[in-house]
């Protein structure tokens, strides 16, 4: 899943050191596994990571997987929107891929609309085996 997009040139240092190890990643990573990969470029503290992620995922440019409490880069460098993100997380190969749904995201903003709920933001994950590792399997 490694994703290798321009990185915006108004990141902070941190920012772009940590959306730089998302990006770098075959897989999600937590805030422990960021520092560890960044403790030579000089980040020390858990709080840096954690600062720098709120930003990356307040922008967009990265997403917070809540089951795994892991981080992900931003699939799709157009995506930057509050709208719905799906993940699909493979329990075999800890692969994530990350897509939108249009049809989704329209009936539960009009089930929001009907209730009255103020939608922030949506993440769905859907667990299963990807291809590969069905395969495997077989």
């Amino acid at each position: 899943m490694a994703h290798v997009h321009e990185v915006p040139a108004d990141l902070t240092r941190n920012q772009g050191l940590v959306l730089g190890a998302l990006n770098r990643s075959s897989g999600p990573l937590s805030a422990y596994d960021i520092l560890d990969r960044l403790r030579e470029d000089g980040l020390r503290a858990p709080l840096q990571v954690y600062r720098a992620l709120d930003k990356l995922v307040e922008r967009g440019l990265a997403h917070r997987l809540e089951s795994l409490n892991a981080f992900v880069a931003c699939a799709d460098e157009h995506c930057h929107r509050k709208g719905l993100i799906a993940f699909a997380i493979c329990e075999g190969c800890g692969k994530v891929d990350e897509f939108a749904d249009a049809v989704i995201e329209e009936r539960l903003g009009n089930w929001a609309g009907a209730k009255g709920f103020k939608v922030e933001r949506t993440t769905m994950e859907i667990r299963g085996k990807c291809a590969e590792c069905l395969k495997l399997a077989a």
